[in-house]
């Protein structure tokens, strides 16, 4: 029998690292550990790894030291985030100047407030209010 899979992490490619490390913060992630990729020699790539309550090192931040950007491609959707409290991430995040596509909303009746925001790399991600 096989043994049971286990979620770990999502990695994404990064451009400006302290934005978004800035960016993921104030969504409540926290800053775990960074980890250089060192291939002959040369610095190549920095890792650095973030942590939610009760689940370490679950997102994965990677910035190639070679200048290199980034296109979103088609495939990419979001990644969902749980908050407690939706409107005081808002508020954290807009001093950062980070605005959300839309006013949050409920997809259906009695269902949770959400709402889209993009971070500093234009990924979208997904809040949703629990609580």
């Amino acid at each position: 029998m096989a043994a049971m899979a286990q979620f770990l992490h999502t990695m994404v490619r990064v451009t400006d690292p302290p934005k978004s490390r800035a960016f993921y913060e104030a969504l409540g992630f926290s800053f775990a550990r960074e980890m250089d990729i060192v291939r002959n020699g040369e610095k190549e790539a920095t890792n650095y790894f973030f942590s939610l309550p009760g689940s370490d090192n679950v997102l994965e931040l990677t910035y190639n030291h070679d200048g290199r950007s980034y296109e979103m491609g088609t495939g990419y959707g979001h990644i969902a985030i749980g908050v407690e409290d939706l409107d005081g991430t808002l508020e954290a995040l807009k001093g950062q100047g980070i605005e959300p596509e839309r006013a949050p909303y409920t997809v259906s009746d009695g269902g949770s407030r959400l709402c889209f925001v993009r971070d500093p790399d234009d990924y979208r991600i997904e809040i949703i209010e629990r609580g």
